[in-house]
This record gives C-alpha cells, structure tokens and sequence, in this order.
C-alpha cells in the first residue's frame, strides 16, 4: 500500500477544487463546499486578523492522489461557533494554561450539523479517522495547543471519532421536520388549536402592513440584490452592538451571486411594491433536502415580521419544493412554538492537558444525561395537537 503524506495549508484554495469536491461528493452540504469556504477565506471574512487561521489538514497517496481533508482552524477566541466553551476556558486558567489558540473543525460562522472528515471512496473512513487524528495531536503537541474541537458533526462520522478516542458534548439546536406535510395547511394542522390561531393572526399582522413576502432564487438573485441583503445584515448586526456577530464581509455576498453559489441561496423580500425593494429580508441556504435560515434584517419595526420572513415563508417555500427539514439557526426559545423541535446536536473534543481531559471527561456524562433531560423537557410542551389514545373496547360476558 502507497505510504501517506500529509499537508497543512493556511488556505483552502492550496487544495484543488476538483479535489476537493471529489472527497466530499455531492451530497455534502453547501457549507462544506469548496467555493462557500474559499469565499469565506477570500472575502476576508475568515482570516487570521479576525481570529480565524485557516488551516486544513490533507492527506495524499503519492503527490497527487487526496485521499483525505479536514477543515480546520486556529481560533484565538470563540465567537462565532455557538458552543459555549467558557467553562473549559476557565478550567483552563485555574490550571494555568492557554485555552487560545484552539483548533478547531467546523464551517465558520456557520453552527449547521455536518462536519466529518471527508475521505475517498475505497479508503477505510475508520483507519483514516484515526491516522488524521493522530495527525492533528502531534501537530497540537508541536505547536502547545490545549485542545481540537469538532463542532456541529455528522452522526454517521461521530462513531468513528469517537472509537478513536474523541469524547462528546452534546448540546441542543432545533429542527423542522415536514414528517409527511405537503402544504402550508398541512403544517398548521399540527399545532393546537390555540397555536393555529396564534400562527394565523402574526401572519395577518404583515398582511395588515401592507407587506407580502416573495422567495427570490437562482437566476433572479445578482449583485446588486445581495448587496442589499448584506446592508440589512450589518444593520441588524449593528442594533446588537458589540453582541452583535458581524463576520461577513460585502465581498462574500457578492460571491453569492456567482452562478454556482446562487443556486443554493434564496432570498425571502418583504416588500410593499416591488419584491426588488425590500422593507425586510432573510437570506437561507438549501441544497435538494434540508433549508438553513442564516440572516435577516429590516428597515422598519413591523410586528410579527421576523417570524414571516424567517419561519414562515420559508416553511411555506420548502414545503413547495419538497424539503424535508428547516435548520433555522442557532438559539431562539420562539422558535419551538412555531414548530422546531429541540434536537440533540454533538460536538467532538481532543483535550491534551491531563489534568484537564480528565476532569472534562469526567464531567460529561451527566452534563450530557442534563441536556438529554432538558431536551425531552422542551418538546414536552411544545404546542402540537395531541391525538387522543386508541382505545380497543372487548365485549365482555357477566352472564
């Protein structure tokens, strides 16, 4: 068998596209594409002045055969990933270690499930796993980085990890699932009565101020429409105030434009007269079965406006196209009373202070049972219509 070599590179445009997207094939998601995450490098969004170093792992049979990539970065804080590691953090400090720089193995600024690391057909994904990952502690070893964190994973990848010794975090995110709906009535007819007409009434109030709410996608998307997407963006962005989680640049949005990239997008417009200028917008991704919110914005104060334009226009556009899940993004308890579900969501961790892995580890297995409790908890009394019991009723002889 042809020996390995690895690679780090400090940008994803060292690996050839083609390459790239051999590995990952077609299914993967868009925001493990090589072009979302050059764009992101390229744009000057990810880059190492905002704590973000790019730096992917290869591995090659022979010079020319890729055989295996991980994307990573070196991070020198934690924003933007949507786990919440403070606590590691300050355990880090109390034993007095650096928690920065940390690898760290994700689609930046993205907290979308399906990180993995991508391996050729015909390569046993198992022994890979374990040869990448021993990669990457000697690297960490080299180079006296505390920890390796793989967020957001592929549950078909997370067993793989884990047998070679990764230890799981399960968090929590929320998830819609269409479970057989076909229309937007379908939908409402899940929920409560009192939620149906809670639903109905938000959706009447954008009515009510004159606004619809066209999906625009593909071919209507160019720059100049994006532009105008990332304006209400950095707007909503700005009203946060130094909370507010601006990452992206203008120059990412105007790679969204590109024929290839537009394809993934749409556009949900809030408008008065033509969808081209709008009040509002939301910006999501999809690729054949699953759509992701990413960012919004609005000019005015409009009731029940986000909940149009973010949830449900977008169930409503998925619905018609035959998606199967909406990933609306990170945190938000009203989204669950708008039917997403609570879900656990794991991420993967390498610790490389003894001290520290020990105490983590130890730790984890009720943090874990915790956050499994409170995530029964949560879709306990979320507001779908409860079917009464089936009952079967036996005659029965007194005589």
């Amino acid at each position: 068998m042809t020996a390995l070599s690895a690679r780090w590179h400090r940008s994803l445009s060292e690996i050839p596209e083609q390459q790239w997207q051999r590995l990952v094939g077609e299914e993967v998601s868009p925001f493990y594409c090589w072009d979302w995450l050059v764009a992101l490098e390229e744009s000057g969004s990810i880059v190492p002045k905002l704590g973000w170093q790019p730096l992917h792992l290869s591995v090659w049979r022979s010079d020319d055969q890729l055989v295996g990539v991980a994307p990573l970065y070196l991070k020198g804080h934690s924003y933007g990933e949507f786990v919440f590691d403070q606590a590691f953090a300050r355990l880090a400090t109390d034993l007095g270690e650096r928690y920065y720089p940390k690898l760290v193995g994700m689609s930046p600024v993205s907290p979308v499930q399906g990180y993995r690391f991508h391996i050729a057909p015909g390569e046993s994904a198992a022994e890979l796993t374990a040869v990448m990952l021993e990669l990457i502690d000697q690297f960490a070893s080299r180079n006296g980085i505390l920890s390796c964190n793989f967020l957001y994973v592929d549950p078909t990848w997370q067993p793989l990890a884990e047998a070679a010794g990764c230890a799981t975090w399960i968090n929590q995110q929320s998830l819609w699932t269409a479970d057989g709906q076909q229309t937007f009535a379908d939908y409402l007819a899940g929920f409560n009565a009192n939620q149906r007409r809670n639903i109905k009434r938000e959706r009447r109030a954008v009515e009510q101020a004159g606004l619809s709410v066209t999906p625009l996608s593909g071919a209507d998307l160019d720059t100049s429409l994006l532009q105008r997407m990332h304006g209400f963006y950095e707007q909503h962005c700005a009203r946060w105030g130094m909370w507010g989680s601006k990452y992206l640049e203008a120059s990412f949005f105007d790679r969204l434009a590109s024929p290839a990239m537009r394809e993934r997008v749409v556009l949900f417009s809030a408008h008065r007269g033509d969808a081209r200028e709008p009040v509002a917008m939301s910006l999501c991704v999809h690729d054949q079965q699953q759509l992701w919110g990413r960012y919004w914005g609005s000019e005015e104060e409009i009731d029940c406006l986000h909940f149009e334009v973010c949830y449900y226009a977008p169930i409503a556009w998925a619905l018609k196209r035959g998606l199967q899940r909406f990933d609306p993004g990170a945190g938000g308890s009203h989204k669950r009373r708008r039917g997403f579900v609570a879900r656990p969501l794991a991420s993967l961790h390498r610790w490389y202070h003894p001290a520290m892995d020990g105490l983590i580890r130890q730790w984890l297995p009720r943090a874990n049972a915790l956050m499994e409790e409170e995530i029964e908890a949560i879709n306990a009394e979320l507001p779908f219509k409860v079917e009464p019991p089936s009952l079967s009723f036996v005659a029965c002889d007194h005589g």
